[in-house]
């Protein structure tokens, strides 16, 4: 069953709420790293450095998974309400949004043994996505609805009200 409007609504405002003022690509905190000695792995010499496979994943944390999601969600419920079930620019956009998300989980997963797959699977991703924003232009086009720049005033004033939203909680949270 698709997520309603009022969920995806949730889900994007949790979204900006986490993702406010970060500089980079992974949620994760910042960790020092460890000096090789520090690093040892039980039992013998070998550090996380020289460990054959090292640590990889962690690809729910990544601000481009969670967007990617979010578009998946959005794409399925505009789909389901605007453009027939039957048709192939249904399937076509449900998947395109569904590659971006899954290509970027697999990538993060590949980035453990080959830095070479990661890219290709995030450029698969990257794709994947502007594909399916092309799929909505073409939606509007010929419908001749706006397509919206993102310094249009609507978006300004949703973002205007998403960050006084944001600040409303996160005082009441502290307060």
């Amino acid at each position: 069953m698709p997520l309603s409007l009022n969920d995806i609504k949730d889900r994007a405002l949790a979204f900006s709420r986490e993702w406010e003022g970060e500089k980079s690509e992974s949620a994760a905190p910042e960790v020092k790293r460890k000096t090789p000695q520090e690093e040892k792995v039980k039992g013998t010499e070998m550090t996380e450095k020289e460990s054959l496979i090292p640590k990889h994943g962690g690809y729910r944390n990544l601000k481009s998974f969670q967007l990617s999601q979010l578009v998946y969600d959005v794409t399925v419920r505009f789909c389901d309400l605007y453009i027939n079930k039957r048709s192939r620019t249904h399937d076509q956009m449900v998947q395109a949004a569904r590659s971006g998300v899954q290509n970027i989980a697999e990538g993060s997963q590949a980035s453990a043994t080959s830095r070479k797959t990661e890219l290709k699977l995030t450029n698969v991703a990257r794709a994947g996505l502007e594909e399916l924003r092309l799929d909505f232009e073409d939606y509007l086009r010929p419908r001749e609805l706006p397509m919206w720049e993102p310094d249009h005033p609507a978006l300004k004033r949703f973002t205007e009200r998403l960050y006084r939203l944001r600040s409303t909680k996160r005082k009441s949270r502290l307060g």
